[in-house]
């Protein structure tokens, strides 16, 4: 699953509500997260 930071653009692995790969925490700012099937896009450790 894949999680899309709508501000950014940015897609992380994870899901909403819970944390991403690279460990952002995806319950603050809840309007800011959806779950998606793009590819991942974060270049961070544990979500590429």
């Amino acid at each position: 699953m894949a999680v899309k930071h709508t501000p950014t653009g940015i897609v992380h692995s994870g899901y909403k509500g819970g944390s991403t790969g690279c460990g952002t925490d995806t319950t603050k700012e809840k309007d800011h997260w959806v779950n998606t099937n793009d590819t991942i896009t974060c270049a961070k450790n544990g979500c590429k």
